[in-house]
């Protein structure tokens, strides 16, 4: 039971910001055209100060094992260039490509993985968890720009536009800036640094506020061949396929719950702004993160059971 209120509380938030958005928009409140700026303000805005402050705050001085670096990064990058290498193979329209690459690797680590970590490990599990965001945000907001390019409504696939466009990525922008900061130990005044760190607070319910507010139930069936096996393999076959790796080199206890943070987590709400403003399925990318945030309550409780059962945690 204490598992499944952990599991719970975790994920209520997110389900009322996008019923919020639901109910804002059936009501009349807002209007689609109201929302589509908002969706671009978010992206253009928002994101940047969120991916900059999540790195910038991380403490130094509190260094998980290498291993676990190594190989969360690495295993994230592997998967990305299989996803790419068979997916295109399985489907055939262009801007579902993305989006469902996205879907299966890309996780809400920050907003969801870590407020479990810290639930059910306590305070002394944040700097570690915080140093793995590190790597994670990263190449989560690296490589999506650079495939969501690939995979663009034109598929082309142009290397040099898409370097240009992946320099010129409002999340990445905020990345880079993150890192300069953070290794160089440039101090941010505290004036700016709140205002900064309330922006960065609000991206994402602003932004499943908008989810909420676009999306058309009525698609989910037409996309059902696509939603099924793709959140399958995200939340139940990935977690566990990298729990066994995980454990095989020697990972422990938070590292490998930390594994199911990265890995089991719902689709990142940031990846239905990107889809949206880069070319890919917005829709599709919405019904991602909408589905996989009601599943992952589920899954989530499953992994959590599972591993105190077993001893792993």
């Amino acid at each position: 039971m204490e598992s499944f209120l952990v599991a719970m509380n975790a994920v209520i938030p997110f389900l009322f910001y996008i019923t919020f958005g639901y109910t804002a928009k059936i009501k009349g409140v807002v209007s689609e055209e109201f929302l589509q700026k908002l969706n671009k303000m978010i992206f253009r805005l928002l994101y940047p100060f969120m991916t900059f402050y999540n790195i910038y705050k991380a403490d130094p001085t509190d260094l998980p094992r290498p291993i676990l670096m190594i190989f969360t990064g690495a295993s994230i990058l592997i998967l990305e260039v299989i996803l790419v290498l068979v997916i295109p193979r399985i489907v055939k329209e262009n801007p579902k490509r993305g989006v469902i690459i996205q879907a299966i690797y890309r996780s809400n680590f920050i907003l969801f993985g870590l407020p479990l970590t810290l639930s059910v490990f306590g305070d002394y599990a944040a700097s570690v968890a915080a140093m793995l965001i590190t790597v994670v945000v990263t190449i989560y907001n690296t490589t999506s720009v650079v495939i969501l390019e690939m995979f663009n409504t034109d598929g082309k696939a142009d290397p040099k536009a898409i370097f240009f466009n992946v320099l010129k990525n409002p999340l990445l922008q905020g990345c880079m800036i993150g890192l300069v900061f953070f290794f160089l130990g440039i101090k941010v005044p505290s004036s700016l640094l709140k205002p900064i760190s309330e922006f960065s607070n609000m991206t994402s319910p602003l932004a499943l506020f908008v989810l909420g507010g676009t999306l058309r139930f009525s698609s989910v069936k037409n996309h059902l061949k696509y939603l099924v096996p793709t959140l399958g393999f995200k939340l139940i076959v990935l977690p566990a396929i990298m729990l066994s790796i995980g454990y095989m080199v020697g990972l422990r206890e938070l590292e490998l719950f930390l594994l199911v943070a990265v890995y089991g987590t719902p689709v990142a709400a940031a990846s239905y702004s990107m889809a949206q403003n880069m070319g890919g399925d917005g829709e599709l990318a919405g019904e991602f993160v909408v589905l996989s945030t009601v599943a992952a309550t589920f899954t989530l409780f499953l992994w959590i059971f599972f591993m105190k059962s077993v001893g792993l945690i």
